[in-house]
């Protein structure tokens, strides 16, 4: 600020000082007329500063006219200087390690960027401080210093709303954030905890309060609907070529008692008179900390020829939001109900093993997530009970999608699974994995297909009509190997899809069919689909 433009305001302060009495002071830009008013002296002293602050380096004090109750201050910004001569504090020089004398012809922008500097490392209420010191070449010199305050971090976060969430949940946001630098990344990162979260979501964005000693993050939470009824019915050709009827139900129960715990209930029914059920429990904070427990319960029984019942029980280790890694134990029997069945046999199997699942959110609500992986290994000990054999046995999995976003409204799904069983005993019928049908490889029935290794892959072309619908376009490869048939098949499927959002949930149709490469293609194969998940 010049020394004249200062003694001026001296003078506006004296003479509002003297009329202490009046209530109403203005400010006049004698040169658009622009009238501003503003409360007290202070406020005006405040004004014309911040336009010598702001590239207005020659603000002149025109005149002060004193009407009865009213002040009048007219006063001339001047030029905007915005291309000027620069000379940097050491401290700035220090931090940007940017020259100390250099022309600018965008003051602002400079400002802009060297305050933003000290804002990504803490210091949210630093201010770039500006003072004339001459012309050069027609051009003034500015000196830029910094007035950083002091710095700031996140000491803890503070829950609007509804904060019946697990504790432990709590503990590791705040484990990891607390104490870190407060600026635009680390808020980011915040926001994107709870952005896609499965159980909340955020009211609206997160509030800061700013105290002397402490810098609290306001949380306001709102909880989601996140119970899920899933039923598809399926139309096809059973092994005679007979049309037949099929089904799934999934009902999950999720967050009912606000521990973001999870109950499955999952039935299904193939053409070929097979029957799957599922019970699955999934508690993820045990005694408010990050191991879980998940108690899976799965029987499968093929028409009057044989049942299985498996346990699976496990803990898991919560790494974050969206990864976990767990050990689970299996305990699983099967019994021969039909003596003509020779493929099959009885057995007991029992053993531990190790798995792992990540699971990326998606923002977009006709997708369950972005990415999703999940694999495990089981070592399991297999007695084979009439035949008094016993043998060893690996077990490994793999399941990994991921939605791809193209541009626009154009995604690409890209998934993959396989499984192998190895042992050095032949593996009767019974015992095989069992896959296809409408969340594996499509155009086959449901659990049709078997083997003791097998592998698919899927490419799928999404259009999205909005936020409420999309088409699809699908083609599968995939191979399977049956070691007591000695039969090694490559399969392939195709289909198309209509995906939309009607007010009861999301409703799903498809056509697929799928063959063995060699076998010539029948109409009489397509599969129909139809499906319905719904949130409440």
């Amino acid at each position: 600020m010049s020394l004249k433009l200062f003694l001026k305001i001296f003078f506006i302060l004296f003479c509002v000082l003297a009329q202490a009495q009046k209530k109403q002071y203005w400010l006049i830009d004698s040169e658009t007329q622009i009238k501003k008013k503003v409360k007290d002296s202070a406020t005006a002293i405040k004004f014309l500063d911040s336009l010598a602050q702001n590239n207005y380096f020659f603000t002149q004090l025109k005149e002060v006219k004193v009407k009865g109750d009213s002040t009048e201050i007219i006063y001339d910004k001047g030029k905007n200087f915005n291309e000027t001569y620069i000379k940097l504090s050491d401290s700035i020089v220090k931090k940007t390690r940017i020259k100390k004398d250099f022309f600018t012809k965008n003051l602002d922008s400079l400002k802009k960027g060297i305050n933003q500097i000290y804002i990504d490392d803490g210091f949210s209420f630093s201010r770039i401080k500006s003072k004339y010191k001459g012309q050069k070449n027609g051009y003034p010199i500015v000196e830029l210093d910094i007035n950083k305050n002091d710095k700031r971090t996140i000491d803890g976060f503070v829950v609007k709303g509804y904060s019946r969430v697990p504790k432990r949940f709590m503990k590791n946001l705040e484990k990891e954030f607390k104490g870190k630098t407060y600026d635009d990344r680390n808020l980011l990162a915040i926001h994107k905890n709870f952005q896609s979260h499965p159980f909340l979501t955020l009211e609206r964005q997160p509030q800061t309060l700013f105290t002397k000693d402490s810098t609290q993050i306001y949380l306001f939470l709102e909880k989601k609907k996140t119970n899920t009824f899933d039923g598809v019915i399926g139309f096809g050709n059973d092994k005679t070529d007979k049309f037949t009827l099929n089904g799934t139900l999934n009902v999950n129960f999720k967050n009912m008692f606000n521990g973001f715990e999870a109950i499955n209930v999952y039935w299904q029914r193939n053409p070929d008179k097979g029957q799957t059920f599922d019970l699955q429990t999934d508690i993820p904070y045990l005694f408010n900390s990050n191991i879980g427990l998940n108690m899976k319960v799965n029987i499968f029984r093929q028409d009057s020829t044989f049942a299985n019942v498996k346990m699976l029980p496990a803990f898991y280790y919560h790494i974050n939001n969206r990864n976990k890694v767990g050990l689970r134990g299996t305990f699983e029997a099967s019994s021969i109900i039909d003596d003509l069945y020779i493929q099959g046999k009885d057995y007991n199997k029992k053993g531990i093993g190790i798995w792992f699942e990540m699971i990326e959110p998606t923002e977009i609500d006709l997708f369950l997530y972005k990415t999703k992986i999940n694999a495990g290994y089981d070592y399991l000990s297999t007695v084979y009970t009439k035949e008094n054999l016993k043998s060893p046995q690996n077990q490994f999995y793999f399941f990994g999608e991921h939605n791809y976003h193209i541009s626009g409204n154009h995604f690409l799904n890209i998934k993959g699974e396989g499984a192998m069983m190895n042992s050095k005993i032949d593996f009767s019928a019974n015992e095989l994995y069992r896959f296809g049908g409408w969340n594996s490889m499509r155009g086959f029935n449901e659990n049709s297909l078997a083997a003791d290794f097998y592998y698919f892959g899927s490419l799928e072309y999404r259009y999205l009509i909005g936020n409420q619908a999309f088409f699809d376009f699908f083609g599968q490869y995939g191979q399977l190997n049956n070691k007591s048939l000695n039969v090694k098949p490559k399969l392939y499927s195709v289909g198309l899809g209509f995906n939309f959002f009607i007010p009861i949930g999301l409703m799903s149709f498809q056509l697929s069919n799928g063959n063995e490469f060699g076998n010539p293609f029948k109409f009489n194969d397509i599969k129909i689909h139809w499906g319905i998940l719904s949130r409440f």
